[in-house]
């Protein structure tokens, strides 16, 4: 029997969340939130891999490869993780985004044992076949055409990124492009599998109903028959080599004209990140934000705004979009859409304005902490991409020290030409159909790894 592994305390935060970060002999970091408050935990497996590790002519392998990690192992055929899982009443469910893929699983403490067994036997076990491989392929191929090429708002989000980023870590989509996805070879995930799933580079996230003792002893004892492997090179992170405002109008199954804009933002480690949050706070979230005014209720010429802000460890897009009415024109919504930065970089806000968005912003990220897998996720996500979990839970402080000259400085920055991408979406009259009139599918695996990204970005700001 493989003797236990050991485990070296080498980190404490006590607010506004008490974690403890832990190391163990074969290199795996636990970081451990205890909550007594109900007998449940959420157990989370973070790995720093997503598709911005990914090759051209091999991308959507990160993605494919999170499909097969709930397939067999050496010492469990293929359903019987599902199972073993069903039988305590746990969820689980997967994620694969641009710097990272999590694993996770919510459940009665009380099945700590069984739920660590099973990931350290996935971590270090995994079964890979051909006919697991051309199942998941297909999966994943069927998730592409209704996720993307069906998709308008899937279309044009993937090709504004690769406007701006080309082929670059971040200029290709997470799912992959459908040709490398069908040329994907099962000796290519096994080499995927054996670079980035290795205890060294995991970060194991525990928040819950269980006692320090018995956490330390049981992953101590699941994991110990794991090595550690020599690390991957690091993915070189650039700003993309922009040289003026690109634009590209795509026709599309829509019912009226779609405006979307990519501005370049820094990383989201950087500290401009947190006043460009207020000023997407200030543009573009609720009611009373400045675009809604401008475009929605005093033009009337869209339905609705939309914006997200990048969470990524390069530089990354910061995305408004604009849903207009029939006969609406995007070129005049995207002069509106710069007046407003325009405004805010020259003549600053009104008094009490930067007050609102900051509590606003604060709000929101405690918001973000109610449940257990929320705290783990924000544990586990600063972890693997500022490397210190840490920084998540002291960034609203750092939010609320933004001044008015720096959320004015940002929406300058963004102001420049360079640093702009657009996508026009443009109804394709010789085709009749409404996306919004078909019907959604079911889920086509238990790894709904896409909603569970959107979920995962709003549950971090």
């Amino acid at each position: 029997m493989t003797p236990p592994l050991t485990a070296e305390l080498v980190g404490r935060l006590e607010a506004p969340l008490p974690v403890e970060r832990y190391r163990f002999s074969n290199g795996l970091t636990l970081l451990y939130h205890p909550d007594h408050g109900a007998p449940l935990l959420s157990y989370q497996t973070w790995v720093p891999v997503g598709s911005a590790a990914e090759r051209e002519g091999e991308t959507g392998v990160a993605h494919l490869f999170e499909h097969l990690m709930f397939k067999a192992t050496r010492a469990r055929p293929e359903g019987e993780l599902d199972r073993a899982l069903e039988q305590i009443g746990a969820s689980a469910n997967a994620a694969t985004w641009l710097d990272w893929t999590y694993y996770y699983e919510d459940a009665p403490s009380a099945h700590l044992e069984l739920i660590a067994d099973l990931e350290a036997d996935r971590l270090g076990g995994l079964l890979l076949s051909p006919e697991q491989l051309e199942a998941e392929r297909k999966v994943v191929m069927n998730e592409r055409r209704e996720c993307v090429e069906d998709d308008p708002d899937g279309l044009m989000d993937e090709r504004l990124w690769r406007l701006a980023f080309g082929e670059g870590p971040y200029g290709h989509p997470t799912i992959g492009w459908m040709d490398d996805i069908a040329h994907l070879t099962l000796a290519g995930c096994e080499a995927f599998y054996r670079a980035h799933y290795a205890p060294n580079r995991v970060v194991l996230v525990v928040c819950g109903d269980v006692e320090r003792e018995r956490l330390l002893r049981v992953i101590g004892e699941a994991y110990a028959h794991l090595a550690p492997q020599p690390p991957p090179p690091p993915v070189e992170h650039a700003p993309p080599p922009l040289a003026g405002p690109r634009r590209e109008a795509l026709s599309l199954t829509l019912h009226a004209p779609r405006l979307s804009v990519g501005f370049v933002a820094p990383p989201v480690t950087a500290p401009e990140s947190l006043a460009l949050e207020c000023l997407d706070e200030l543009l573009n979230q609720g009611d009373s934000a400045r675009l809604h005014r401008a475009l929605v209720l005093e033009r009337e010429w869209a339905t609705g705004v939309y914006s997200a802000t990048p969470s990524f460890q390069g530089h990354g897009l910061y995305e408004l979009t604009a849903e207009l009415i029939p006969g609406a024109d995007p070129d005049a919504a995207l002069a509106v859409l710069l007046d407003a930065l325009r405004a805010v970089a020259e003549e600053g806000l009104a008094p009490g304005e930067l007050d609102k968005v900051k509590r606003q912003r604060e709000l929101g990220a405690y918001r973000g902490l109610q449940t257990l897998q929320q705290r783990a996720q924000l544990l586990g996500f600063w972890e693997v991409v500022s490397g210190d979990c840490a920084d998540g839970l002291r960034r609203v402080d750092a939010l609320l020290a933004v001044t008015e000259g720096e959320v004015r400085a940002a929406a300058a920055a963004l102001l420049d030409p360079a640093r702009r991408v657009v996508v026009v979406g443009v109804p394709d009259e010789s085709n009749p159909d409404d996306p919004d009139d078909l019907d959604e599918s079911d889920d086509l695996n238990e790894s709904d790894d896409l909603d569970d990204s959107d979920d995962l970005d709003e549950s971090l700001d």
